[in-house]
């Protein structure tokens, strides 16, 4: 790697020197707990992104949604996050097992500011928090509970660049593979074809959601 490139930066200092910061970790407006700022923007996302690391110390990024409030404030240290019917890869779970660190990336429609949360992350069985979750008569099997180390609200300037709320700014997906196509070629599924894959895609997508 280090020969493809004219420097790897591998220092703190040489990071910051390139960034025009001082020697010393910028600081920035982390709180430790959710406060009344954190409780209001959870309320309205109904996305997050959960980060997580494996036991082979890969990292894995995991989306979630839900109706806007998904995710409950238990209480200003803690917050509980429904496990819906997905693809059953487990990938987060699997990991917290080894890793409990997690990390949030809580994101609302149409707004530019976003929400970063970190902490550490409990597989959760508990009757009363799986009713709490009920959704068409039925209850998650399972609730990731994060207890809250960090939190902040992070600049809006990702979301200006990207356009990423602009729908006149976006770009055409023609080019773009579909979710059929891509699980054709990804798991060398020979015996089918893109409509008989999009065919049951659809079909899971009608039934399987809660």
């Amino acid at each position: 790697m280090k020969a493809r490139f004219e420097e790897i930066i591998t220092t703190w200092e040489r990071l910051c020197e390139l960034n025009k910061l001082s020697t010393q970790k910028v600081s920035h407006n982390a709180i430790d707990h959710i406060d009344e700022i954190c409780q209001r923007f959870i309320a309205a996302s109904s996305f997050v992104m959960v980060a997580s690391r494996g036991p082979d110390g890969r990292l894995d990024l995991s989306p979630k949604g839900d109706p806007a409030g998904f995710v409950a404030v238990l209480d200003e240290k803690t917050l509980a996050i429904p496990d819906r019917p997905g693809n059953n890869r487990l990938d987060t779970f699997e990991n917290l097992l080894a890793h409990p660190e997690v990390g949030l990336f809580f994101m609302i429609a149409g707004h530019e500011q976003t929400l970063r949360v970190s902490g550490k992350g409990w597989i959760v069985r508990d009757s009363s928090l799986q009713k709490r979750f009920k959704v068409h008569g039925r209850a998650p099997n399972t609730v990731l509970v994060v207890s809250v180390e960090e939190a902040f609200m992070h600049c809006p300037k990702c979301m200006i660049r990207s356009s990423l709320w602009d729908y006149g700014l976006w770009p055409v997906q023609a080019d773009v593979a579909t979710f059929a196509e891509a699980k054709l070629a990804h798991e060398a599924l020979t015996k089918k074809r893109p409509p008989e894959m999009q065919a049951l895609i659809d079909d899971d997508r009608a039934k399987r959601l809660d």
